[in-house]
């Protein structure tokens, strides 16, 4: 999907030339269109189409981040490893990185790979923001962003990753109201994955002590494969397969 970006006559021409750059496009809008398009504002980077938009934002997470609340969350109790201070993760499917966040906040030192330019550009722009946040400063720190397939990446890294996680778009997720109409936005982007062997098997070819793969709480194990053992919530699932 060709995508077009419109930036604001009181924003940066410079970073609008960055991002188009970064993302492939060959020309800045001076008006916006009807169609799905990036539109760069004070306030940052925005995907947009009818209305709706997506940003990507790290604000509302806070509360989770705090070391309290974040020794309960699901997603660390999965990805924890023994006797390592500073794990090393490689988030091969980051999307808009709020996993990736909490892990980065939990100790855990993550490469986020993002294959969809686009995406990937929102991603970048909410990392850039969260750096002059003090509450945010520390954890975004230790987050480094690739736009790339990450297939392609692990099959040529050098550095062994301790963990993998992999939270591929899953056909069945559903949500409802105005947060499912703006993750609709992100759907026209990025379709659910239809290479998930490929994906698994770059995953383990890299010999990490574990594979963390997210799942809706009925959905299928991720290529078929059952793991080692699994936490579930209300309505989603962490597979954890020790190689």
């Amino acid at each position: 999907m060709k995508i077009s970006l419109y930036a604001d006559a009181d924003t940066s021409s410079a970073k609008a030339e960055e991002i188009a750059e970064a993302a492939g496009f060959s020309r800045i809008l001076t008006t916006p269109v009807d169609e799905l398009f990036l539109h760069l504002t004070k306030e940052g980077l925005r995907l947009e189409r009818d209305g709706l938009f997506v940003m990507g934002d790290f604000d509302a997470m806070k509360r989770r981040l705090k070391r309290g609340n974040l020794s309960g969350e699901m997603l660390v109790k999965a990805m924890r490893l023994k006797d390592i201070s500073e794990p090393y993760v490689i988030d091969a499917t980051a999307g808009m990185g709020e996993d990736s966040l909490l892990l980065a906040a939990a100790g855990f030192r993550i490469d986020l790979y993002e294959y969809d330019p686009v995406i990937a550009a929102l991603l970048s722009d909410a990392l850039s923001r969260a750096q002059t946040d003090p509450a945010l400063s520390e954890a975004v720190g230790r987050m480094k962003l690739f736009q790339k397939d990450s297939m392609s990446a692990m099959q040529d890294m050098t550095e062994k990753p301790d963990a993998i996680y992999l939270d591929p778009m899953f056909p069945g997720r559903k949500k409802s109201g105005l947060v499912g109409k703006k993750f609709q936005l992100l759907q026209q982007l990025e379709k659910p994955c239809d290479h998930e062997e490929e994906l698994l098997t770059a995953a383990l070819r890299l010999k990490p002590k574990k594979v963390v793969v997210k799942r809706p709480l009925k959905g299928p194990f991720l290529a078929g494969r059952k793991p080692s053992y699994s936490l579930t919530g209300k309505a989603i699932r962490y597979d954890v397969i020790m190689p």
